[in-house]
């Protein structure tokens, strides 16, 4: 299937955004060329129990799935949606390397013959900063980039020395410019910092810290690679698993970042579920896009954090400016390692728990036309002494 034209006239630019996106383990072993299933973790030792757990919670999952299984309901909303750029944070490995990290309790791969289901649903670029891109060693992470490259997937956040993995991917759009996505993490997404990319190793581009000397080092970079009309987004993993918490100091970066780098949108994800939403001088901030797919279907414990809902973001730019103009919210679901529309309550608990997160920024989310959400009203605030 061709990927459909945009929507959006000449004077806007639609992003499509989520966050983590894991095809390895239990999902890579529903698609037609599973990797070895062995696992090197503490309580699962096999792929196949993840699947197992997902069928016992929902139902049964076919095997061997189609590449575009795992997408559902998704593909026909992007369809329908048609944005200019989708930019996913891709959570796992492409890889057939058996170096399983040293002591790392968790490694996700997806076998190499299984990237139709990425290609599948048309995703223009990968953020790789991640704390699972080299689950599988050095060797993983080299393999990981020529497979999605060779496929015409877009990566920024790693690579074979620090300049590649700090350098943008940058997505044409025909008469509208350029989208330029840099990407980075921090330590406490639980990204090793033998994993740094340097001038002389491959890895990720991982930060110190969250101050302004951090800034001003992308801000260089954003000035290097940005020509008049280019839209910037700095793509970031940071923060735990869980906690709807913004800390005074992610919302000082997240600031500066616009201020003195020119990032017209920050594009947060690292938490298993959504956290709230501020627009800034015009620019949105998404502190936390939460897990559109995944295996842990099954895997109790954080169940009031609704971890099996998430949302794409859609927020509508200027060209040129950059300027936020709206955005929508598409909230979604995975049940049997499946995307879905989110039924009416979980629409509803989505929205609730922005307004919950978001309203300190700023924020307002209501109810939108075709079962989206949207944002209402903007707040311009800066972080208070």
């Amino acid at each position: 299937m061709d990927k459909p034209p945009p929507a959006s006239g000449d004077t806007e630019v639609t992003l499509c955004l989520c966050g983590d996106v894991m095809t390895g383990r239990g999902l890579d072993q529903i698609l037609p060329h599973p990797s070895l299933p062995h696992l090197h973790e503490g309580y699962v030792l096999n792929a196949l129990r993840y699947v197992t757990l997902a069928e016992e919670a929902s139902g049964p999952i076919p095997r061997p799935a189609d590449f575009a299984y795992p997408w559902g309901e998704l593909l026909a909303e992007l369809a329908r949606l048609r944005p200019d750029a989708w930019l996913v944070n891709l959570e796992t490995a492409v890889t057939t390397s058996e170096d399983a990290w040293p002591g790392k309790g968790i490694h996700y791969r997806m076998h190499p013959a299984n990237l139709p289901c990425l290609t599948a649903a048309h995703i223009d670029a990968c953020n790789l900063a991640n704390n699972h891109v080299l689950d599988w060693g050095r060797r993983g992470l080299d393999e990981t980039l020529t497979t999605l490259q060779g496929a015409g997937l877009r990566t920024a956040g790693a690579g074979p020395d620090l300049e590649a993995a700090a350098a943008p991917a940058i997505i044409d759009l025909p008469g509208k410019g350029r989208v330029l996505v840099f990407a980075c993490a921090t330590g406490d997404s639980g990204v090793p910092d033998d994993w740094a990319a340097t001038p002389r190793r491959s890895g990720v581009h991982l930060l110190a810290d969250l101050s302004p000397r951090s800034v001003e080092r992308i801000a260089r970079r954003v000035r290097a690679a940005r020509r008049a009309g280019d839209l910037v987004v700095l793509s970031i993993h940071w923060g735990g698993n869980w906690g709807y918490a913004v800390t005074r100091e992610e919302r000082a970066f997240a600031h500066r970042l616009i201020d003195q780098a020119g990032v017209d949108v920050v594009h947060g994800h690292s938490s298993h579920h959504v956290r709230g939403i501020e627009v800034y001088r015009d620019r949105p901030i998404l502190y936390g896009c939460g897990d559109l797919l995944n295996d842990y279907e099954g895997i109790g414990g954080h169940e009031g954090y609704r971890p099996e809902l998430s949302l794409l973001y859609l927020p509508v730019l200027e060209a040129g400016s950059g300027r936020l103009l709206r955005l929508s919210l598409l909230p979604t679901q995975e049940r049997r390692f499946q995307l879905r529309r989110a039924p009416p309550e979980a629409c509803a608990w989505l929205r609730d728990t922005l307004n919950r997160e978001s309203h300190p920024f700023g924020a307002w989310i209501e109810d939108g036309p075709d079962g989206l959400l949207r944002l209402a009203r903007r707040g311009t605030g800066a972080v208070r002494p």
